[in-house]
């Protein structure tokens, strides 16, 4: 079957090579005795004209993985292709967590409010996965649409701390100054809980 579908042969190897990185990722993460909230952060992937059927495709994948990999990985919700509802149809069938992105989110949603998502995956999260982890970042202007934001935009992220409230989570910043951008996120911060209990 494989010599007669050149396509099917490439599919193949491209998973295999994708589980040999997994898995180099997770016996780094377990040779440096972290526990299973250390997490390896993918995508969907793409569509290829059946969403459907890339799902079904992405859980077969899943389930011929390491245990050691299905501890650590964790999936996103993407600007184009795969929203919180088809992430949360992957996580019934597999029990991964879900990253909620936000700027992804404004970019694919299905009518959902920050807000509303957070509370949609936070559920994906529990025991041995530790606390949720959202991926913060704001739309560069005059860019395509989903483009992360060179530098912190100081009234979205007070809009999205406003909206997220007193919410457990790990924040990971994409932006693309990166330790300057955090550095201004933390005086916001600071201001923001500070004012919240005087």
């Amino acid at each position: 079957i494989l010599r007669s579908n050149p396509a099917l042969k490439r599919h193949k190897e491209i998973i295999k090579k994708s589980l040999l990185e997994l898995k180099y990722h997770a016996d780094f993460l377990d040779a440096m005795n972290l526990d299973t909230s250390a997490k390896i952060q993918i995508h969907v992937g793409g569509v290829y004209g059946d969403k459907n059927a890339a799902i079904e495709r992405f859980i077969e994948t899943f389930n011929i993985m390491s245990a050691n990999i299905k501890s650590r990985l964790v999936i996103e919700n993407d600007d184009y292709h795969y929203s919180i509802h088809d992430c949360l149809k992957i996580n019934k069938a597999t029990k991964i967590p879900i990253i909620l992105d936000n700027l992804h989110l404004e970019c694919l949603n299905n009518g959902e409010s920050l807000i509303e998502a957070y509370q949609m995956i936070k559920y994906t999260w529990h025991g041995k996965h530790g606390i949720p982890m959202l991926d913060y970042s704001s739309q560069e202007r005059n860019a395509r649409k989903g483009k992360h934001a060179e530098h912190i935009d100081s009234e979205h992220f007070k809009n999205f701390i406003n909206i997220m409230g007193d919410q457990e989570f790990d924040l990971m910043f994409e932006i693309k100054d990166k330790e300057e951008s955090v550095l201004k996120a933390q005086k916001i911060m600071l201001r923001h809980y500070f004012e919240a209990i005087i």
